[in-house]
């Protein structure tokens, strides 16, 4: 696993080994996410979103419901945790609870910021050496009209999910981008449904977050459920055939989004857009002790720690 980013598994699963419905979205610079998770467009707090994996029951995460007192015992007795919580919350007389625990969560992610990979050197700090002359063709590429990948993976963070205080509103980009199609009508598995769950709005049907692309690289298996094991897969394998499609003979789905058209690449282009995506790895971010588990005292996790595979 990778520090401040996803776990390396096509889904998530539970202190428990309960899969979940979709992969761990990636934490990269999530202060600047106006929503939450892949979905959920009304989750937009970091403290609130917090105690979804905590306590949440569809799917169990981390399998603390009804054992909040189990949960705060285990802080309040261990002697590394009511001096940090005194020193944080004064005003709350470091009592240790629910609302002061989520509230060093979500501080915490608020730190994990990745602004120093060689494409940002190359753009904004005029090292014109920091990427290589094929990540360059493949940037050519990425913010052209005949790929349009920057149409919903532009900005500074590379998603059209951003928010911040020049920003009058926040932005918001679901999209749905042909991950299934199970009959004519473009319909997705159940649990699968997207943005619809929430709005109820037949047009939502497939539609998820646009997930920033800053250190996608190390993340594979990539896409939100699908586990395509690598970044050229992702273009030849899904985006140029417009969308994964289906087994069932239905062809591309018809509620993709209108940027899902698909092209045709050579072997060099492909070459060239992965090597403009790998120069989007941040690796004194990925690779930032203080970022790391910091009970592991530099060892890594066993697999009983790592969770099951």
């Amino acid at each position: 696993a990778y520090p401040g980013l996803t776990r390396q598994l096509p889904v998530a699963q539970s202190i428990t080994g309960q899969r979940g419905p979709r992969s761990a979205i990636s934490l990269t610079n999530i202060a600047y996410l106006p929503t939450l998770t892949w979905a959920n467009p009304n989750l937009n707090s970091l403290e609130k979103q917090a105690l979804v994996p905590i306590f949440g029951e569809h799917p169990v995460e981390m399998g603390m419901a009804g054992k909040e007192d189990l949960l705060l015992g285990r802080l309040r007795a261990d002697p590394r945790y009511p001096p940090m919580f005194r020193q944080a919350f004064p005003e709350a007389n470091g009592d240790i609870n629910i609302g002061t625990v989520v509230k060093a969560i979500a501080a915490f992610e608020r730190t994990l910021l990745s602004f120093n990979s060689p494409y940002d050197r190359y753009k904004y700090q005029g090292d014109v050496n920091a990427v290589s002359a094929a990540a360059k063709r493949g940037e050519k590429l990425f913010f052209s009209e005949r790929m349009q990948c920057y149409h919903c993976h532009g900005g500074f963070n590379f998603t059209d999910n951003i928010q911040h205080a020049r920003l009058a509103q926040p932005e918001l980009g679901f999209h749905n981008t042909g991950l299934y199609v199970e009959n004519a009508a473009g319909d997705y598995p159940a649990n699968h449904h997207g943005l619809r769950e929430f709005t109820g709005l037949a047009d939502d049907e497939g539609k998820f977050r646009t997930p920033t692309l800053r250190n996608i690289a190390p993340t594979a298996p990539h896409r939100h459920e699908d586990a395509i094991p690598t970044l050229e897969a992702v273009i030849t394998q899904h985006y140029a055939r417009k969308g994964r499609g289906s087994r069932q003979g239905h062809g591309a789905n018809p509620l993709r989004s209108p940027f899902i058209e698909g092209f045709a690449l050579n072997r060099q282009e492909v070459a060239d857009l992965v090597a403009f995506m790998q120069s989007l790895t941040d690796e004194g971010f990925v690779n930032n002790p203080k970022f790391a588990n910091p009970f592991l005292n530099g060892r890594k996790l066993t697999p009983a720690e790592h969770g099951r595979r």
